[in-house]
């Protein structure tokens, strides 16, 4: 590998791991920000920071106290333990959960701020690379694949319960298979009944004419597709 001798104690090395892990950590966070995601440069980096003195602790704890302590043992609890932070990023909205990428990005932060911590920089590097060039790709691989799915989310508002019941007899005549189907009571008067669910779509019709036809049942307010 490139670096190779930042494994060494020494205050040069020290100060070079601790750089690399807010360099790395900001630039991830920069990528979020730019999207208006969560987790943005200052608290990416500051993950990634945390994590890298994490690990130049342990191993200055190694090296001062030889055969007392376990390097493996504080990684073990920053990994686990910056799922708080992440938490924090995960919101429910409209049935739908939003922050999980989020979430996984402040995690691997943290795991990457533990490599370059401990000197394998490299690695560090690669992981970076790696997630960002992911974070850019695989939405448009998802979004190639997806819009030939015949499976849909439907997020629908409907005036009363007995809609719910039609909707579901409409799309089982259909020969749609339905996942999942989930009616919610409105908490106070003059709201809307609110249907979720997830159908696959027979291959007889076409997916956004047949959500067209389904808006147009008696009864049915709206109806989105997620």
């Amino acid at each position: 590998m490139f670096f190779t001798s930042l494994t060494d104690w020494t205050p040069e090395n020290v100060i070079l791991r601790m750089a690399a892990a807010f360099l790395l950590g900001a630039l991830i966070g920069i990528d979020r920000g730019v999207k208006r995601r969560g987790g943005g440069a200052r608290t990416d980096a500051a993950v990634c920071l945390g994590s890298a003195m994490v690990m130049l602790t342990a191993q200055f704890m190694y090296l001062r106290f030889s055969g007392n302590t376990d390097i493996s043992r504080m990684a073990s609890q920053v990994v686990s333990g910056v799922g708080f932070l992440g938490a924090g990023s995960i919101i429910v909205s409209r049935h739908q959960v939003k922050g999980l990428t989020s979430a996984a990005g402040v995690w691997i932060c943290a795991c990457i701020g533990l490599a370059a911590g401990i000197g394998f920089v490299d690695g560090a590097m690669i992981a970076t690379l790696i997630l960002l060039g992911g974070l850019h790709l695989l939405p448009l691989i998802e979004t190639k694949i997806y819009q030939h799915t015949r499976y849909v989310t439907l997020y629908i508002e409907a005036e009363d319960s007995r809609i719910a019941a039609a909707l579901l007899h409409r799309l089982k005549s259909d020969g749609c298979t339905v996942d999942m189907y989930d009616v919610e009571r409105p908490r106070a008067g003059g709201q809307s009944f609110t249907i979720l669910a997830t159908v696959r779509i027979s291959k007889k019709r076409k997916r956004d004419a047949y959500i067209e036809s389904l808006s147009q049942i008696e009864g049915i307010l709206s109806i989105d597709s997620m």
